[in-house]
């Protein structure tokens, strides 16, 4: 029968110690991310008329776009999110369902229900109503729509 050295013991018990805590390591991190939202694109009839409201009444920052042709506007909506805006629709698209929206956030809703006021834009709740809607997990949303009649929503969600 072979006998182990000491050197040899030291070595095998640390090879199974780091294989054990790599093991361990390996399942206690999450996996790494696939995917993460990059940009969303809207289409709309009136370039400039979205320009004015994404821009001078929502605050939205414009970024350069790769096209340079006028018929496209990008805006950065979060650290690395984006909205592109095409013009050139020929038509409006019908946006009945509130379902789809983008949604914002902001810090105080009534300030910007304010703002909505002030600029004479409707806004209301999921029902319908020009109020605030209180969701269970406490977060205030109210609902409006841009020149093309995409659907917004507001909310001072704090995740």
């Amino acid at each position: 029968m072979h006998r182990m050295n000491k050197t040899t013991i030291t070595f095998a018990l640390s090879a199974a110690a780091l294989l054990a805590g790599s093991l361990l390591y390996s399942q206690s991190t999450p996996p790494p991310k696939v995917l993460e939202f990059d940009h969303t694109t809207i289409h709309v009839q009136d370039l400039q008329k979205s320009a004015a409201f994404y821009e001078k009444f929502l605050g939205f920052e414009r970024i350069p776009d790769p096209f340079k042709d006028n018929k496209h506007l990008w805006y950065r909506i979060g650290a690395h999110q984006q909205l592109h805006v095409v013009g050139g629709a020929t038509e409006s698209v019908r946006h009945d369902d509130m379902e789809q929206h983008l949604a914002f956030r902001v810090a105080s809703v009534p300030d910007f229900i304010a703002r909505l006021d002030a600029a004479h834009i409707p806004y209301r709740n999921f029902a319908g109503e020009q109020k605030v809607t209180l969701r269970p997990d406490g977060v205030h949303q109210i609902y409006l729509q841009d020149p093309d009649g995409y659907w917004l929503e507001i909310n001072d969600s704090r995740f």
